[in-house]
């Protein structure tokens, strides 16, 4: 397995626990992410995994039924862990946009990422457990850090929330990426 393809697998063990345990009736609960339901937050992580691969060159097939939102996510992610497993897919350059890289790098510093985020608010827009461990919170914040200026363009992250100055490290970092802990 290349670095990419373990990232993208450590995303999402906790993720795929996650969505299967979500119960059919939430789906339609607000997230924190404003206007989007938890169903539109899987949605949203499949259509732009889907997008990045296919405008490099790569078939995914058709786009999955969400009427199970954990279903078709499982469905969307084998497809992509085959693609993922490939050097030739993860190691093919391209201008990004912050300078040159590849489809490896950008999957794991943006998709990997948006996967640990989003999975904080599927499961505060679900009832499920939305803690990160130590290290999903290292690379929240390597990747928070890597975006600079760009973490708070629209669509990525909304304005830095004021946190406790006595906050623990997950709830600074989510008042960064411009979510509220409790």
């Amino acid at each position: 397995m290349n670095s990419t393809s373990l990232a993208y697998e450590a995303s999402l063990r906790p993720l795929s626990l996650l969505l299967g345990a979500v119960p059919p009736d939430a789906w339609a609960n607000p997230s924190p992410c404003p206007g989007w339901t938890a169903r539109d937050v899987v949605a949203h992580m499949i259509d732009t995994q889907r997008n990045l691969l296919t405008d490099h060159g790569h078939d995914l097939g058709p786009a999955p039924d969400l009427t199970d939102p954990a279903a078709g996510f499982g469905e969307h992610a084998d497809r992509v862990r085959i693609l993922v497993g490939r050097d030739d897919v993860v190691d093919a350059a391209y201008e990004g946009f912050f300078g040159p890289t590849t489809v490896g790098a950008t999957l794991e510093q943006f998709y990997v990422w948006d996967m640990l985020v989003h999975r904080w608010d599927i499961a505060r827009a679900t009832g499920g457990a939305a803690g990160l461990t130590t290290d999903e919170l290292q690379r929240v914040e390597a990747g928070a850090d890597s975006f600079g200026s760009a973490l708070h363009m629209d669509g990525i992250c909304g304005p830095a929330v004021p946190v406790p100055e006595d906050a623990d490290r997950q709830t600074r970092l989510l008042g960064r990426l411009g979510r509220i802990a409790s």
